[in-house]
């Protein structure tokens, strides 16, 4: 009989296609056209503008427009059939809402509700035209570049297609097979804009969705060693180094606080070291100079494969969901895997700490006190905070490999998502320029974070009367600002970023432009941050 791990996961089988062509000459069965709402004050009637300069395009939904049926909000969709001087079976426009407002993150939601729009109508071939910002005067449209935009339409679509239901007997093949888009010829410079957009656009988008993979899968197939298997077999697809540790590495490192967690499980953990070594010009030096050598950057994530909470068992009411609690190592791992093609000028190790977190006779318990990598003693108040435990000996062993900057991503703790819900992310940082440079990759992937405070005013809410640290606070008080002050003891001075996912891993909401299920958040904004430090 099959078993679970051998049937065929979720891989994306479209075709992407970049045409420079006329709309009106083009056939396809569906063609997409984005609109946006160019009203201004605050009661004022929609007022539709197509993002297109196309004729034929504009006069073929010139009817509908004018209907005032459609007022182009944000995913909002009207389908024409057999559309008017084009050879496109359909015309499809989607709203990107206001004018004013327009980022490439509407462009990205945009493509995917397209994409999502096609899938239940056994619409295979789809085309994206190309948003012309040109299209219109407003001088608020003059931040949309190219390249972001051509990046953003294809991470869009990508995103858009799977539907998680992986492993129903009688799942339905509702894959969208071809994907184009569609740009007016252009100059040579745009045409080269365009073209790097769309490369890093799949680079990415299919990153995003080899993480989404991961979390996707359950306990029972993606245990530590099979998590292991697969972060193995994409570094060897793409060039990266990969060493797969288990428990007598653990235990040569003195990786006390990683072993405490995985103590209680059948299934061993497992130490995943990737490396991304850039490939240097002839004649460039490997580091820059000597007071000021080149960046290494550290990328950390919590993979707990499952996590029952262990003795301080969960309640039994949504634990199935902790299949999620590697998300973290998933987007280390998608990040990784872009970043190997993308091939930013800069050194990136990436670590993650595996293991479930179980309850039996060996595991571990609350007053037990353990001794990190580090060398610091930590008390257990709650064997359900695990993932910091992993994640202590995760970064300073970086630190130890040679790591100058670290950022590690995890579903933490519980109480951000009470704090910030389940539309942004936490973000706490030692170190100002690092995270300015976090913020400015955030806002080019359009990914939302919040900052949360990690200064050493709290330093107290952890401080142990037995050992160095505890690993909850003392209270039931600002539970994620603990755990990111229990994260700062392990990486000190080194400039670092703590993303708390927790709220943002899972899609819990169907919207136009996804489905229900795992979010692969962090993903973009890990590999924007990484480039940024490309020399």
């Amino acid at each position: 009989m099959e078993s679970l791990a051998s049937i065929s996961r979720y891989d994306s089988p479209m075709d992407t296609k970049l045409v420079f062509q006329d709309a009106a000459g083009f056939a396809t069965p569906l063609l997409a056209v984005f609109a946006v709402d160019i009203a201004t004050g605050k009661d004022a009637d929609p007022l539709i503008a197509l993002l297109t300069t196309s004729d034929a395009v504009t006069n073929a939904a010139a009817t509908v427009i004018a209907s005032g049926e459609f007022k182009g909000c944000l995913g909002e969709q009207v389908l024409l059939h057999a559309p008017n001087g084009l050879k496109a079976e359909r015309l499809l426009i989607v709203g990107l809402g206001k004018a004013k407002t327009l980022s490439v993150d509407e462009v990205r939601k945009g493509a995917g509700a397209a994409l999502r729009y096609a899938k239940p109508r056994g619409i295979r071939q789809v085309t994206l035209a190309f948003p012309e910002d040109h299209a219109l005067s407003d001088e608020h449209l003059e931040n949309l570049p190219c390249t972001l935009l051509s990046r953003a339409l294809l991470e869009g679509a990508l995103l858009a297609e799977p539907d998680w239901d992986t492993y129903r007997s009688n799942r339905k093949d509702l894959s969208v097979e071809e994907l184009t888009i569609l740009s007016p010829a252009t100059e040579d410079s745009t045409t080269r804009e365009i073209q790097t957009g769309f490369e890093e656009g799949r680079i990415i988008g299919e990153a995003q969705n080899f993480t989404r993979t991961l979390v996707n899968e359950p306990g029972n197939v993606l245990t530590p060693t099979e998590l292991g298997k697969r972060a193995a077999a994409m570094c060897a697809e793409t060039g990266l180094k990969c060493e797969v540790h288990s428990t007598a590495k653990l235990e040569e490192l003195g990786m006390g606080a990683f072993l405490a967690v995985a103590k209680g499980s059948a299934q061993p953990p497992a130490l995943i070291v990737m490396t991304y070594e850039p490939k240097l010009e002839k004649g460039k030096a490997s580091a820059k100079d000597a007071s000021n050598p080149a960046p290494v950057l550290g990328l950390v994530g919590k993979g707990i494969t499952f996590d029952t909470g262990g003795i301080s068992l969960k309640s039994a009411e949504g634990m199935e969901k902790m299949k999620y609690d590697m998300a973290g190592a998933g987007a280390m791992i998608g990040a990784m895997r872009a970043l190997a093609q993308l091939k930013p000028a800069v050194k990136v190790i990436g670590i993650v700490c595996s293991a479930e977190n179980m309850p039996s006779g060996t595991a571990y318990k609350p007053g037990d006190i353990y001794t990190a990598m580090s060398g610091k003693t930590i008390e257990i108040m709650n064997t359900d905070a695990e993932g910091r435990m992993v994640l202590a000996d995760g970064l300073h062993y970086a630190k130890t490999l040679g790591c100058t900057h670290l950022i590690n991503a995890a579903t933490l703790t519980g109480a951000c998502i009470v704090a910030l819900g389940m539309i942004n992310a936490g973000v706490f940082s030692n170190d100002e320029a690092t995270f300015e440079k976090f913020l400015q990759s955030s806002r080019t992937s359009g990914e939302k974070f919040w900052r949360l405070p990690c200064t050493d005013d709290y330093k107290d809410v952890i401080k142990s009367q037995i050992a160095d640290i505890m690993n909850t606070g003392g209270s039931r008080w600002g539970g994620a600002i603990s755990a990111a002050m229990f994260l700062k003891e392990f990486v000190e001075d080194t400039p670092w970023i703590h993303l708390d996912i927790a709220g943002c891993a899972w899609n819990e909401d169907v919207k136009p432009w996804h489905s229900k299920g795992p979010s692969g958040v962090a993903v973009r904004s890990i590999v924007e941050w990484v480039r940024g430090y490309s020399a």
